[in-house]
């Protein structure tokens, strides 16, 4: 059972390897005031889903706590 894990974790990192070598293209995100920041695509992606992982940890520590 534990190498089909392994197997499994490994096939997932290879899909999202690729998965970032295929997205490296520039992107523009734009803000107020005409300021804009440019990024490869995987960047931004990656930032945005980590940064709603933080607020849906946050989310929960009232929670937990409470």
């Amino acid at each position: 059972m534990r190498i089909m894990l392994w197997a499994f974790r490994i096939v997932i990192f290879l899909f999202l390897l690729a998965f970032a070598l295929k997205n490296t293209d520039a992107v523009s995100i734009r803000f107020f005031f005409n300021a804009a920041w440019q990024a490869p695509l995987i960047i931004v992606v990656l930032s945005f889903f980590a940064g709603g992982a933080a607020l849906g940890v946050l989310s929960l520590l009232g929670t937990v706590s409470g």
